[in-house]
């Protein structure tokens, strides 16, 4: 038995992780202009731990989109390197489950 579909048994899972999805990656696209708005005025900043936590959750493709659209934490290489490496370790896990792999007996 493929493993999603004993994860996704008893509720619409292809839309609760597309909400999901969805959600942390607008929210981390907005907080990266927000962080870049605030730097540029001296204001409150977000934590760069926040920022990692978000994309580690699912938030990895919003947070590459908003590094290049507002060119923000682009010069810092825990960025530069960190949220391409997380956006595909997290496609490389989609395509693992996907493709079936992993069965349960």
């Amino acid at each position: 038995m493929h493993i999603l579909s004993v994860l996704c048994r008893d509720f619409p899972c292809q839309a609760a992780l597309s909400f999901w999805l969805s959600a942390l990656n607008f929210t981390n696209f907005v907080l990266f202009g927000l962080d870049k708005a605030w730097a540029r005025h001296q204001k409150f900043r977000i934590p760069e731990r926040a920022l990692f936590l978000l994309s580690l959750l699912g938030g990895s493709l919003g947070a590459l989109a908003g590094m290049q659209l507002w060119n923000h934490k682009t010069r810092h290489n825990s960025f530069r390197i960190g949220i391409p490496a997380i956006l595909l370790l997290q496609a490389a896990a989609a395509l693992w489950l996907l493709a079936g792999v992993p069965t349960i007996s």
